[in-house]
């Protein structure tokens, strides 16, 4: 393996309009920068034509490493099996939209090469060209994240490098249900921040729809965070002091002669606690759910083959 050897992780889905051009263009940059690299590109169960295009290039360009699920895991099983094949001193995690710009990767390299720095985050100037609702709920779901974890999530993403002890260090954690934008921050080691502004994709459509994104944010936050379950509990002290207040406006009421007649106040307060209760309950069975997916033991993905030089490996499991 070479010395300060870049490894370069893209996970990669229906990508068949980007994988060549975004592979020329790494490439290029890295060859012009005299950077020792590899492009490690995680199919994750496509139903196009990436795979195709991917073992092509394994064949004409020896620093492409090919990966391929057995179907499809999800972006974050995509990250963890790039982590888990990637050789370099150093990982790099990139779209392969090119919306995370490769020039920047160069800069990340020198920082993490001439300083003594573990991890050199990428984040956002800006969120590019977002819908209101899209950027009002990204940030309401990083100031939750930032306030139950107590980490800076702000403007955080997916671009950043990794030094060799942090990938062992993510390798080793064994949860099955993964939050890496989070979790690469948690394991703290020293880091220096980069700034980028989010490109156009390069070609395509992002395949995030707004119910995979609001999914995808639950698990994340659920995954990595207990701050749902407390909600619970301030359900609780909420219903509990309108408890009080109703009781005793009931109470001198009743003293005074004016109590109400019927029941709607007894209606309006048995809807109320029977929504708290199952809401709450919703969210406990959610993570109950959770639990049971961890103790399963079920790998986070399979990898179906590795081509590297043309030449494919068999394939194995998430331990």
């Amino acid at each position: 393996m070479a010395k300060d050897l870049l490894s370069i992780v893209i996970p990669s889905y229906n990508e068949q309009g980007n994988i060549e051009h975004t592979a020329e263009v790494v490439s290029k940059i890295m060859k012009d920068n005299r950077i020792p690299y590899e492009l490690v590109f995680v199919n994750d169960g496509s139903k196009d034509e990436t795979w195709d295009i991917l073992t092509s290039l394994t064949r004409t360009d020896p620093n492409v490493v090919a990966v391929n699920f057995s179907r499809n895991f999800g972006k974050e099983a995509a990250i963890f099996a790039g982590l888990r094949t990637a050789r370099g001193d150093a990982v790099v995690l990139m779209d392969c939209d090119l919306q995370h710009p490769p020039e920047v990767i160069v800069e990340m390299y020198n920082i993490w090469k001439y300083n003594d720095v573990d991890v050199v985050e990428g984040r956002k100037k800006d969120r590019g060209r977002e819908s209101k609702v899209y950027k009002a709920f990204s940030l309401w779901f990083y100031k939750l994240i930032n306030s139950s974890s107590g980490l800076d999530m702000s403007g955080a993403s997916d671009f950043k490098l990794l030094d060799r002890s942090v990938v062992d260090s993510l390798n080793d954690m064994p949860e099955r249900l993964t939050f890496f934008r989070a979790m690469s921050s948690w394991v703290g080691y020293k880091t220096e921040k980069v700034y980028f502004e989010v490109a156009e994709r390069a070609a395509g459509e992002s395949k995030w729809s707004v119910s995979s994104l609001i999914k995808y944010a639950v698990s994340s936050i659920t995954s990595f965070t207990s701050a749902p379950l407390h909600i619970v509990t301030f359900c609780g002290v909420v219903t509990f002091l309108i408890t009080l207040i109703l009781g005793a406006h009931t109470l001198v009421n009743k003293i005074l002669g004016n109590s109400a007649q019927g029941f709607s106040t007894v209606i309006i307060l048995q809807l109320l606690m029977s929504s708290i209760i199952m809401f709450s309950l919703g969210i406990i069975g959610y993570y109950l759910s959770k639990i049971y997916e961890e103790i399963k033991k079920r790998p986070r993905f399979i990898i179906r083959n590795v081509v590297r030089n043309g030449r494919e490996q068999n394939g194995e499991k998430d331990d």
